[in-house]
């Protein structure tokens, strides 16, 4: 037998040159209607957020928010583990898995028994910004509907309830049941009931469950002045588990564990590049930390699109990318993509405003990047080729683990072949000491070269180097010992503090 799911529908239909969906229409109270301020619909029951909400429930829902890369698509999955009595007020604590692009992160939350709220300082860190989209989404609805029926405005709302409430952002529109239909989601087929508003000539709405816990559809648009109105936010229920007695999430793999170990900055100064594009279709302002970022680790982006005749006013609609490029024969070529990375063909930006993160991957030393512009156009539109345009700039990209005063790098060394022929020179009496140790100095720190793991010493720099490394070079360049007896000579500068690394 079908579930029975009533749809919360965000959507105002105006009396004047109105139409109620036929579907719906039977179900409307009579004398209701948007114009007049009214609803309810002809159905038993009560809903609120939360409802039968137990240990060993699973969800899992596709979800964006406007507010999150300007509302791209990620998976949230969410197991409840138990309660927790502990503290002021007693909880409900949830295991979360985040799917965003190529990246999963693992992490928990805690929401209340009242409301299912996210509960301050119960929410991991990794997740924070996911559990935001949750709260202002999936459980958008304890706004009106909780289980608290002792406080004024709260409490399970009934079916036939006129009004559940008002959105004062939007003016003061009604939240109000207004009909049924059949829906089907991935997670099973749903009879439903229509409650809404509509603003702006856009219509909105959700879709709640009776005696189920969380909505199962909605999609939802901002309320704007002028011009099309965006997505604000839009989500589906994928699948549901009752009575799931071990973590589903246990044998899955934190992407993010990985950057634990590479030692990655999290104070910096963003770096600033403010340039038209090479078509100066457009003027891209770009800032990004931290200056030297390390493989294994984010890179933080703060994007904005301006137009080329006025730096003052965004562009709108962008379609774009960030990649990773080689110049070839002139030819500008993507070695990599930071929307591919998270499984996308490219991104969009609604308002021209874009604040993102893409992990580092490939190989250090100086490389170059690209901000492309497809063009602009709506999010599932051609985009218009007379914006294509790109910025393209170098980023000194560091070895995984390298920090001030420590050399970290792959457990084992690798050193370019070509540095032979200097480490020969020096041996020769062609290159001067400080000269060579300058130059290896440069090509450690930039990750050109990776040695093992060596304490930084705290000498001046200015000690004599010992004849047995220089000795151990030209031998090395003559290929009579292998690697790692010159790699001990260079980290005996290190540790000496004659050669200093950052």
């Amino acid at each position: 037998m079908r579930n029975t799911i009533f749809i919360v529908l965000f959507s105002v239909i105006l009396v004047s040159g109105s139409v109620v969906p036929a579907t719906f229409a039977d179900h409307v109270s009579a004398g209701s209607g948007i114009g007049a301020g009214l609803g309810g619909v002809n159905h038993p029951g009560s809903w609120y957020a939360g409802e039968n909400l137990k240990v060993g429930d699973y969800f899992k829902y596709k979800v964006c928010h406007a507010e999150y890369k300007d509302c791209t698509d990620f998976w949230f999955s969410m197991w409840l583990e138990k309660e927790v009595t502990s503290g002021p007020e007693d909880t409900l604590r949830f295991q979360i898995l985040v799917e965003d692009g190529n990246k999963i992160l693992k992490g928990q939350m805690e929401v209340g028994k009242l409301a299912p709220e996210p509960m301050g300082g119960t929410v991991s860190d990794n997740i924070m910004r996911y559990t935001s989209v949750y709260k202002n989404s999936i459980s958008w609805l304890s706004s009106f509907a909780t289980a608290d029926a002792d406080q004024t405005g709260k409490g399970p709302k009934a079916f036939s309830k006129v009004s559940w409430g008002k959105i004062a952002n939007i003016g003061g529109e009604q939240v109000s049941p207004i009909g049924m239909e059949t829906i089907t989601v991935p997670a099973g087929e749903y009879d439903t009931i229509l409650v809404g508003w509509k603003s702006g000539g856009v219509t909105s709405h959700i879709n709640v469950v009776d005696e189920f816990p969380f909505p199962v559809k909605a999609s939802t648009w901002v309320q704007v002045t002028e011009g099309s109105s965006p997505q604000e936010y839009r989500f589906s229920l994928y699948d549901y588990k009752e009575n799931v007695s071990s973590n589903p999430f246990d044998g899955i793999v934190d992407t993010e564990e990985a950057k634990k170990g590479s030692d990655c900055i999290t104070n910096y100064e963003m770096t600033k590049i403010y340039q038209n594009t090479n078509t100066n279709s457009m003027v891209v302002n770009i800032l990004y930390g931290p200056e030297k970022p390390r493989i294994g680790c984010d890179i933080e982006w703060v994007l904005e699109f301006k137009k080329a005749f006025s730096t003052d006013l965004f562009e709108n609609d962008v379609h774009y990318d960030i990649l990773q490029v080689n110049v070839i024969d002139g030819k500008t070529v993507p070695v990599a993509s930071a929307a591919n990375d998270e499984g996308r063909e490219k991104f969009f930006s609604t308002s021209g405003k874009v604040h993102t993160y893409w992990t580092m991957q490939g190989d250090p030393g100086l490389q170059k990047f690209a901000v492309i512009v497809y063009g602009t156009g709506q999010v599932y539109s051609v985009p218009d080729p007379a914006k294509f345009g790109y910025v393209i700039f170098d980023i000194n990209l560091q070895s995984a683990g390298s920090t001030s005063g420590q050399v970290v790098a792959k457990s084992e060394a690798s050193i370019p072949d070509w540095i032979k022929n200097n480490a020969g020179w020096w041996s020769d009496g062609m290159i001067d000491d400080g000269s060579f140790v300058s130059g290896i100095q440069w090509l450690i720190s930039n990750g050109v070269m990776n040695i093992p793991p060596t304490e930084q010493g705290t000498g001046t720099g200015g000690n004599v180097i010992p004849d047995w490394i220089k000795n151990n070079a030209g031998w090395w360049s003559d290929g009579m010992i292998p690697d790692d007896a010159f790699v001990s000579g260079l980290q005996w500068l290190i540790s000496n503090g004659i050669m200093k690394i950052s």
